[in-house]
């Protein structure tokens, strides 16, 4: 290996998944040179703290908090930093410089992607980001190249460990959503702020770069509806085991047509029940999948650690080889600039089915009222289950009280501005103590 060639690579971070990265091209070095045809040479880490504690042992010599020299004298980037700055000025550094870049960046991508994506086009650089949507599952490469021939229809995917687990352990064990969060925060999984976890916003960002490889297309992050799970209770997750549904948070992007008429994309996360037949249903732990349906292809899924140290940087190298075998092997660098402009389109050019839950008084007429209000909204009920509280009859005896039952409705595909108004009509009667429950349902 006398002559081959050496490729200067600069790592900027050296969290959980920058120092597995570092590991990988120092340990195997000799392998990932035969697979790429030229010499990876780690020249520096940059990082906030030299001194800080790593959860691998590196050469101390690497480390420097000079990011930008780095950059400069680097052929291929890797940017590990999160969030906006200063990632943002260190990879635009790194096209202008002539450097391909791999990142895993999803908020920064989430953002200003359109920009990155255009100037590493112009540059003619490769701009790689594997490891920003479901961690170690070789997902994105799938869809920006094997599917290239194909037109994808919906793309619906568990990108979030940190809410898989959560929900997996109120499903699991029946505990309330604080404890299964404390659960998640105690091995790791959930950061001491969980908000963007909790909240969707991780999700979020994770379907709009889904969306915009599926599609062609650019979507921002406001494009997308976000609603997190943090309002999902035990009785929400005992409530759908019992009708044969799991509840999941799913990130969902789908071609439709829009009220007016058009094509567009719909993006949107939010709980979501699943049929227990529904492949989606049996991921369990912090494991991440994605569910993608096309035209040609069919069903397919892709399953697999949604995070982790060694995991993800499986897919961070996975990208660093790739563009080493094209500057040894010459051509123009990968970029995602989009070629179509479908809308993205909101909530009410959605179709989908609701789970329903209400608590009502027990006495005739009840079900024939609720479902002409369905009907008037042109909604239509799918399946329906009705639990008589025991304890509450037991206290009615003479003294007036009321009797009252559990209704638990599943609804056929109907649009969500119906369902909406279906949900505000029924909430109005006078028999309709509370609606306990609103769910989105998909795989039926």
């Amino acid at each position: 290996m006398g002559s081959m060639k050496t490729l200067k690579v600069a790592l900027l971070g050296c969290g959980n998944v920058g120092a597995q990265v570092a590991r990988i091209l120092i340990d195997d070095a000799e392998v990932l040179a035969a697979r790429t045809g030229a010499r990876l040479q780690l020249t520096g880490i940059a990082v906030r703290d030299v001194a800080a504690k790593r959860t691998v042992e590196l050469p101390a010599e690497l480390f420097t908090t000079e990011a930008e020299p780095l950059v400069k004298d680097a052929d291929i980037v890797i940017e590990l930093l999160g969030g906006l700055e200063p990632a943002r000025t260190l990879i635009r550094s790194a096209i202008d410089n002539g450097a391909a870049v791999v990142t895993g960046n999803k908020a920064l991508l989430a953002a200003d992607g359109q920009d990155l994506y255009a100037r590493a086009d112009e540059a003619g650089v490769e701009l790689s980001f594997e490891a920003a949507v479901a961690g170690a599952i070789p997902l994105l490469r799938p869809i920006r190249e094997s599917l290239a021939g194909d037109r994808i229809t919906k793309v619906m995917g568990i990108v979030n460990g940190t809410t898989n687990y959560i929900l997996d352990q109120m499903d699991s064990t029946g505990a309330q959503f604080a404890d299964a969060l404390a659960a998640a925060q105690e091995l790791g999984y959930a950061e001491a702020d969980p908000t963007a976890d909790i909240e969707g916003h991780d999700a979020a960002a994770k379907g709009a770069i889904l969306a915009e490889l599926a599609f062609h297309t650019a979507f921002d992050l406001a494009d997308v509806q976000v609603q997190g799970i943090s309002s999902i209770s035990a009785d929400d997750i005992a409530a759908a085991k019992d009708a044969g549904y799991v509840i999941k948070l799913l990130s969902i992007a789908e071609r439709l047509r829009g009220v007016d008429g058009r094509e567009g994309v719909a993006v949107r996360v939010h709980p979501t029940l699943l049929p227990l037949k529904h492949p989606l249903a049996a991921v369990h732990g912090a494991f991440n999948a994605v569910f993608v349906e096309a035209e040609n292809a069919g069903e397919m899924m892709f399953y697999g650690q949604g995070a982790g140290g060694a995991p993800t940087a499986s897919a961070v190298v996975g990208d660093v080889v790739s563009a080493a075998r094209r500057m040894v092997g010459g051509g123009p660098g990968r970029t995602e600039t989009p070629t179509v402009a479908l809308p993205a389109v909101g909530l009410d050019s959605v179709k989908t089915s609701y789970y329903i839950g209400l608590d009502v008084a027990d006495q005739p007429g009840v079900l024939s009222q609720i479902a002409g209000v369905f009907a008037e909204h042109g909604v239509s009920i799918e399946t329906m289950r009705q639990t008589i509280h025991a304890e509450d009859r037991l206290d009615t005896a003479d003294d007036g009280g009321q009797v009252t039952a559990e209704l638990r409705f599943v609804t056929h595909r109907a649009s969500e501005a119906s369902l909406a108004a279906t949900v505000e009509a029924v909430r109005g009667l006078d028999i309709v103590n509370a609606v306990t429950s609103v769910l989105r349902v998909e795989g039926i």
